[in-house]
């Protein structure tokens, strides 16, 4: 591995103008733009301030779409993992596998959260397959009958003071503690339907309430469940004696991530599921002896996912730091082992402030997995073991979000998360952005109108050239170049790469 200190400069070779090709998303023949250069080799800390001004690798080619004039503008997303809560499909997700591994149980049919698969533009846009039904609930606990009970003669009363029942018929935390998969109280609240035509009304029943009265008792429920941790035992408290015995744990905490994830499994599991990083370089001897075995998964999910030839697998020197991560940053393989066969690999870069997911490949047999899904939150979960020791790397960067392509939008499930503002690039709370996405496909997010591109290209002439085996700023080379396309070429770079990395990157010119 290469020393922090004695790194190579980024060297890269711009290509003058704008490309203009097929969308892969809205299939618009040339309404696809954007600009982008060779990356003849790449620091860590040099892509990482690019991806934060809106570029994108796949394999060694960086661009970054023409935002204002592309018909489908991509914006960086990136989640919060160290506020990341799975949501109810996530979780969904996790336990499939856990049955899977534990039981070898598979799904039957597919379900409404299985993740679509990208299309071949997708894969060399460098995105991932990662797609689930937006759902946003948690696992809820159900609340005790005495409990639901008076809210319900609360509901049938309403407009007039009732006093709450005795809380010492409240059952106890065992009774409290079950799940609600569907979001809904598991056993039901009682709701009287209308009699059926024909057939009189009994009398000795409450009237028929309205579907928007059911439904807001059916939202104050689920509040009260979610409070529960503070509300029941505040009530709890009020009428349980004092005991001199340690309070019992709370048990119906969520789970974290974490906790779903590596859930335990019986000892006669029917399936072993290891998952190994592995640096992107032949001189790592676990990535050499896999390498067979993993591009043979990738040709064979090429040609059943996208039709399409594979690319050749190039080589990648990490990079260590003193206060950087264990395994050092670069480019790296997530493989997963089933029962000792690669089913899967995540291609990930591991950068100064962030996991980058660039793309995923996996045995067509294993999607009933949905092991986009699956890696995505898995890769979450790795960035947040990173922090642990590198406190700043904290972020998970997902590529582009679409938001003009239904499919593409998935990216924006996997709360919090934050876009990339296209002129200022400062980052904004996705909640913030979709109002304006949802009147106009490109959108300043940054709501100061004053406000400016703070990392612009400020002073061109102190942009560093390789030309002629020679390192020089661009104010020398332009004394020796007097062509004005050439200088056009070169203050558009700049403009695009921003000033920082215009004086520590390599500008190649012939």
């Amino acid at each position: 591995m290469a020393s922090w200190a004695r790194l190579s400069p980024s060297i890269v070779e711009y290509f003058e103008g704008e490309d203009f090709y097929r969308c892969g998303y809205c299939k618009n023949e040339t309404g696809s733009r954007s600009n982008g250069m060779w990356a003849h080799s790449m620091t860590v800390q040099d892509y990482q301030d690019l991806i934060d001004r809106g570029w994108r690798r796949s394999g060694k080619y960086v661009y970054k779409p023409v935002m204002n004039q592309t018909c489908c503008p991509q914006y960086t997303i990136r989640c919060r993992p160290l506020q990341f809560q799975p949501s109810k499909s996530h979780k969904k997700v996790l336990k499939k596998m856990l049955k899977f591994l534990a039981k070898g149980e598979i799904s039957k049919g597919n379900c409404e959260d299985e993740p679509m698969e990208p299309t071949a533009e997708d894969a060399v846009a460098g995105d991932f397959a990662l797609i689930n039904k937006l759902d946003i609930q948690c696992d809820l606990t159900a609340l005790s009958d005495d409990l639901r009970e008076s809210l319900e003669s609360e509901e049938k009363q309403k407009g007039k003071s009732s006093k709450r029942e005795d809380t010492n018929e409240l059952i106890q935390s065992q009774d409290i503690e079950e799940k609600l998969g569907s979001g809904e109280p598991s056993r039901s609240v009682k709701v009287h339907t209308v009699p059926k035509p024909g057939k009189g009304a009994d009398l000795s029943k409450p009237p028929c309430r309205k579907a928007k009265e059911i439904r807001k008792e059916r939202k104050r429920l689920k509040l009260m469940q979610q409070n529960r941790a503070g509300e029941l035992e505040g009530l709890q408290a009020q009428c349980e004696p004092l005991s001199s015995s340690p309070p019992k744990a709370k048990c119906n905490q969520p789970k974290s991530l974490e906790d779903l994830i590596f859930e335990s499994l019986p000892e006669n599991a029917s399936h072993k599921l290891e998952v190994r990083l592995v640096p992107v370089s032949f001189e790592d001897p676990e990535f050499k002896s896999s390498f067979s075995q993993s591009f043979s998964l990738y040709v064979k999910y090429q040609m059943a996912i996208h039709q399409d030839p594979p690319d050749e697998c190039g080589k990648t020197e990490a990079e260590t730091s003193p206060n950087g991560p264990d395994c050092g940053y670069g480019s790296f393989h997530q493989q997963y082992w089933l029962d000792g066969k690669i089913i899967a690999v995540g291609v990930i870069d591991i950068l100064p402030h962030c996991v980058s997911s660039v793309y995923l490949y996996y045995d067509p047999d294993y999607s009933f997995l949905s092991l986009g899904v699956y890696s995505a939150l898995r890769e979450i979960a790795f960035t947040r073991h990173l922090h642990e020791k590198t406190s700043q790397l904290s972020y998970y960067y997902m590529g582009f979000y679409i938001h003009s392509c239904p499919k593409m939008k998935y990216k924006g499930q996997y709360r919090p998360s934050d876009l990339l503002c296209p002129e200022t690039y400062v980052w904004v709370p996705i909640e913030q952005c979709l109002p304006s996405l949802e009147n106009s496909k490109y959108c300043r997010f940054n709501q100061d109108s004053e406000a400016v591109d703070e990392g612009r290209s400020k002073e061109p002439d102190r942009l560093q050239v390789l030309y002629k085996k020679a390192i020089m700023p661009y104010g020398v080379y332009k004394k020796q170049q007097k062509d004005p396309r050439d200088e056009a070429a070169v203050l558009q770079y700049a403009a695009l790469v921003g000033q920082v990395c215009s004086e520590r990157m390599l500008l190649f010119r012939n």
